[in-house]
C-alpha cells in the first residue's frame, strides 16, 4: 500500500475535495478517488471526510493507496486476436460469438477472461481495462487500457466523442444515399431488453455512407458519433433499413421477389446481424500520437456480399 501527503493548493478553494484531489492524481479517475474517500482511506487531520466537502486550502490529505482486483472475474486461455499492443493499450479484433465481459449467463468465455490470462494485471483495472464494449454478435476491433492513466484517458476520449469508430453493415433495402440519423436512444418502454428511439432518451448521432447498393440490399459505412447501446441497430431499423440477421431489430427475414434459391439460402443462413467494427482511430493515451487500425470483414461478411452481388445485382 502507497502512502501519499497531498497539499491541497488555494487556487482549489471552493471545490469538492474528490474533484481537487482528481486534478492532483491525474493518474486515477474522479470515482476511484472518490471511492477511496468513502472507504476511509483518505484522512485530514487524522480524520475521515466526505467527498463532497469543500476545499478550504492548504488542507494536507493523507492517502492509502492500494492496488487491488476490482472483480472477480477468471482468467482463462482463450486465443485472442492482437492487432497492437504496447505498455498501454491492447487492440483487439473480436470476433463473432465474444462476449465482451461477465454478465448474467455468461459468467466466463468472455474477452475479458482471455485478457486477463493474456496479461493477469488488467485485474487490478476496472472491467479488465475495457473501456467500450461490442455485442456478442458484432466482430471487430475494439481498444483496451492497460493502466489507470491510459483507461481514464480513454474514457475521457470516449465522453467527448474523439475516438472515431467506422463499422461496415449489410441492411435491407435500396439506400439511394447517405445521411446523418440524429435521434434520441434509450430503453423500449415495452420491452425493457431493447433499446428505441425515444423522446427521453439521450442524444444518439449516427452518420452513415453507401459502399455498394443491391438491388434489395445495401452496404453502407457507419461512423459513431456518440456510443449509445446497440444504437447502429437502432438507428438503422428506426429508419426502414435493418441489419441483416438482426434477431432483436431486424424482424423476419426479408427474401426479394423471384428471388434465386442461393440468396434465399444466404440470407436464412446468415446467423448473426451484419456488422463490423472495421476502423478505430484515437489518439494515444500517453504518447499523445494519433494511431489508426483496420479490420478486414470477415468472411461470413465477405461471402454475403458476393451472393448479393451474383443474386441481387443493382
Amino acid at each position: 500500500m502507497n502512502q501519499l501527503n497531498i497539499i491541497i493548493p488555494d487556487r482549489l478553494i471552493g471545490q469538492r475535495i474528490d474533484s481537487a484531489l482528481a486534478l492532483m492524481l491525474p493518474d486515477y479517475s474522479r470515482s476511484k478517488i472518490t471511492a477511496w474517500v468513502r472507504l476511509g482511506r483518505a484522512l485530514i487531520h487524522g480524520k475521515t471526510f466526505k467527498p463532497k466537502e469543500k476545499v478550504l486550502g492548504g488542507e494536507i490529505v493523507e492517502l492509502s493507496i492500494k492496488v487491488e482486483k476490482t472483480n472477480d472475474w477468471v482468467a482463462e486461455n482463450i486465443p485472442l486476436n492482437i492487432v497492437f499492443e504496447d505498455a498501454d493499450i491492447i487492440i483487439i479484433n473480436k470476433p463473432v460469438g465474444l462476449v465482451t465481459h461477465p454478465g448474467a449467463g455468461n459468467w466466463t468465455g468472455t474477452l475479458a477472461n482471455a485478457l486477463l490470462y493474456h496479461d493477469p494485471a488488467l485485474a487490478n483495472l476496472d472491467r479488465a481495462g475495457i473501456v467500450h464494449r461490442l455485442d456478442k454478435n458484432t466482430s471487430g476491433l475494439m481498444v483496451v487500457a492497460r493502466s489507470e492513466l491510459a483507461q481514464k484517458n480513454l474514457v475521457e476520449q470516449l465522453q467527448t466523442h474523439s475516438v472515431s469508430r467506422e463499422y461496415s453493415a449489410i441492411v435491407y433495402g435500396h439506400m439511394i444515399s447517405g445521411g446523418v440519423i440524429d435521434e434520441p436512444i434509450g430503453r423500449n418502454p415495452k420491452d425493457r431488453i431493447k433499446q428505441a428511439v425515444v423522446e427521453e432518451g439521450k442524444q444518439a448521432i449516427t452518420h452513415y455512407r453507401v459502399i455498394d447498393r443491391f438491388a434489395h440490399h445495401t452496404h453502407i459505412k457507419a461512423i459513431l458519433e456518440t456510443g449509445r447501446t446497440h444504437q447502429i441497430r437502432v438507428h438503422l431499423s428506426h429508419i426502414g433499413h435493418p441489419l441483416i440477421a438482426d434477431p432483436m431489430y431486424g424482424g423476419k427475414i426479408r427474401f426479394p421477389k423471384k428471388a434465386d434459391e442461393a440468396l434465399k439460402e444466404a440470407l436464412k443462413s446468415f446467423n448473426r446481424q451484419a456488422l463490423h467494427s472495421k476502423k478505430l482511430t484515437l489518439t494515444h493515451p500517453i504518447s499523445a500520437v494519433e494511431m489508426s487500425w483496420k479490420a478486414p470483414l470477415p468472411e461470413d461478411m465477405q461471402d454475403l456480399i458476393k451472393i448479393l452481388q451474383s443474386y441481387d445485382a443493382a
